[in-house]
């Protein structure tokens, strides 16, 4: 029976047994160890194989082998970040009052002030690279408070994210209903010349700190009260990184470019080869090397042929299966080849090119039922933090309503959609101004900017031409 996490932080245990019964895992993760030998393309086998080395021949002279590397594990994790986060995710707020206007307000610019835009991409990486994310929310005393929408508060609200490519060690805890009730970080920092390693466990109520030493662990602090009645962070994680089983052909990829280019290097310089009977004798190599003669004069018997000869290659077949190998590597994991030769290659009507990304944005949305939960339970943590630092709008940060919406990347020709809706109902208006404003996205609260529209519009109304 395993230990409950009041066992575990009992008072008195030793902080060594303490540390080791919270790294207890009850989701299996691949560890970034092995998946680094994949996402990284300098640890592929064509540069580690300790059979594929460079030779030394009779003369004692090196001859080195060809190593060519295809990093489409990292494009994979970067197109993905793009597809899911490049157009930003939106929180749609559902106010019903003035004061829900303002927590909505409030809590947007708690979002923009922690560049939360950015916080998504780096943590796409983290999540599709290396299988874990997490990220930590908590509160930083500043002089003189934070200011968010106009309201001041007593202290600025930030936010960290972890990974295993960071050299993190991620910890949840999970009880019998597979609520977590604890979330630890094991972490190094840089303190002066030493590397020092500290292990933080956050629980609804408490924060934890140990510090290694040697190889036991030590309390580095006495536990801070958690106040906002729940874990401060986030957990996520997935069973395969992004480029999911592609490994192996993106590898084999690898060797044949390589094995190809080691007989480019021997072959692709020409040969001159001379045809003769064997009893005649010639003499290669003795016409004068200047630069200033006309022309070079070679003598050979009546019956001989001289000639370049080069290496005949069937480079179509190389061809063949490396183009291949990479299609069947976008196609298996739902992306599109976007890259700038891809696109030459083959030319296509702006339509057809909307087309290419459907594929891609089934995978979006198959890939945001771990993001919604995540950005849903980000939401909660930080609704907490907001009631703790504007308590007299806590009533409405509890009651408001939020919803966060992931936008798959598509080329996007509004202008050409509106005309054709505004051209099937003949000239006339497709929807309100004010919905029109909001699906526009580039103000934060639209019933103002309506506000100022119609105020400028009056004004207008009641100038007097000038002649």
């Amino acid at each position: 029976m395993p230990k409950t996490l009041k066992e575990i932080l009992e008072a008195g245990r030793d902080a060594t047994q303490i540390v080791s019964d919270l790294k207890q895992k009850t989701i299996e993760v691949i560890p970034w160890s092995t998946l680094e030998k994949e996402y990284n393309p300098k640890k592929h086998p064509v540069m580690t194989d300790a059979t594929y080395n460079s030779k030394t021949d009779r003369k004692g002279k090196e001859r080195k082998v060809t190593r060519v590397i295809l990093p489409w594990q990292k494009l994979a994790v970067r197109r993905m970040g793009a597809l899911a986060f490049g157009i930003p995710v939106k929180r749609v707020y559902k106010p019903k009052d003035d004061r829900q206007k303002k927590a909505a307000a409030i809590l947007e610019s708690i979002y923009k002030r922690n560049h939360i835009n950015s916080v998504n991409l780096e943590r796409s990486k983290f999540l599709y690279a290396s299988c874990e994310v997490v990220t930590i929310w908590y509160t930083q005393n500043v002089e003189g408070g934070a200011v968010y929408a106009g309201e001041k508060a007593p202290y600025k609200l930030r936010c960290k994210n972890y990974s295993p490519m960071k050299g993190d060690q991620l910890y949840p805890l999970f009880d019998e209903y597979d609520d977590m009730i604890a979330l630890s970080v094991e972490y190094t920092r840089k303190e002066g010349t030493v590397s020092v390693t500290y292990f933080d466990t956050y629980t609804a109520d408490q924060h934890y700190r140990w510090k290694a030493s040697g190889t036991e662990w030590i309390e580095d602090m006495t536990p801070e009260p958690i106040k906002i009645g729940k874990i401060n962070g986030v957990y996520g994680n997935r069973e395969l990184p992004v480029w999911e089983e592609q490994s192996e052909n993106v590898f084999e990829a690898e060797w044949t470019y390589s094995y190809n280019g080691n007989y480019v290097r021997k072959n692709s310089r020409p040969n001159w080869v001379v045809f003769c009977d064997p009893q005649d004798k010639v003499k290669i190599g003795q016409e004068k090397d200047d630069e200033r003669l006309g022309r070079n004069v070679l003598k050979y018997p009546a019956n001989a042929k001289a000639e370049y000869k080069t290496w005949d290659q069937s480079i179509e077949s190389i061809k063949f299966h490396t183009s291949e190998l990479k299609s069947n590597f976008f196609m298996g994991l739902q992306l599109p080849d976007m890259s700038q030769e891809s696109m030459k290659q083959t030319p296509m009507s702006g339509e057809a090119r909307k087309m290419m990304f459907l594929d891609a944005q089934q995978k979006v949305l198959d890939e945001s039922c771990i993001w919604i939960e995540y950005f849903d339970r980000e939401l909660s943590v930080v609704k907490a933090f907001a009631c703790k630092m504007f308590p007299s709008y806590a009533e409405a940060f509890n009651a408001l309503e939020v919803e966060n919406v992931i936008t798959p990347y598509t080329i996007r020709e509004e202008g050409e959609r509106i005309t054709n809706y505004s051209n099937a109902t003949g000239g006339k208006a497709v929807m309100s101004r004010r919905t029109a404003v909001s699906r526009l996205g580039m103000v934060d609260d639209v019933d103002e900017e309506i506000k100022l529209i119609e105020d400028e519009e009056k004004v207008d109304m009641f100038d007097e031409p000038t002649e």
